[in-house]
């Protein structure tokens, strides 16, 4: 996979039906969107030509359209999207990012089972107070 894909919001909304439908086509694609946002087919059409370009989606002629298939696995592209924000923010924000998150995810019972055995699991091994990284060497207070 492509680990400097960059997918906008906008292209996110367009991702999500191809995934959830493995193959499709424009006129699916414009149907299921036009019932969630106000776009023009041809701003979904660009959408779809700029993931093609990334690499992210493929087209492939059937007759006067194309079929769209992902190139990129779901689950993967969303892990780099997470690890692409948490690299680029201060360390010591990182909980109480990953706790805004949560109170703003909904979760199913097995999500937190899960979440609270992988957190009673990395309580052995963590620091008492997390560095910051913004400045290397230095001790910030952010």
């Amino acid at each position: 996979m492509n680990s400097d894909l960059e997918i906008t919001p906008a292209e996110w909304q367009v991702m999500r039906v191809v995934w959830s439908l493995r193959q499709t086509t424009s006129s699916q694609i414009i149907e299921i969107l036009q019932q969630k946002v106000e776009w023009k087919p041809a701003t979904i059409k660009t959408l779809l030509r700029r993931l093609v370009d990334k690499e992210a989606l493929s087209a492939t002629r059937q007759g006067r359209g194309f079929i769209y298939e992902p190139l990129v696995p779901e689950q993967q592209t969303m892990d780099q999207a997470a690890d692409n924000l948490f690299n680029n923010i201060c360390e010591r924000h990182v909980g109480s990012t990953l706790e805004h998150v949560i109170n703003n995810a909904t979760l199913s019972k097995d999500d937190i089972a899960s979440l609270q055995k992988l957190l009673a699991s990395k309580v052995a091994n963590s620091p008492d107070n997390v560095k910051c990284n913004c400045i290397p060497h230095m001790q910030m207070k952010c």
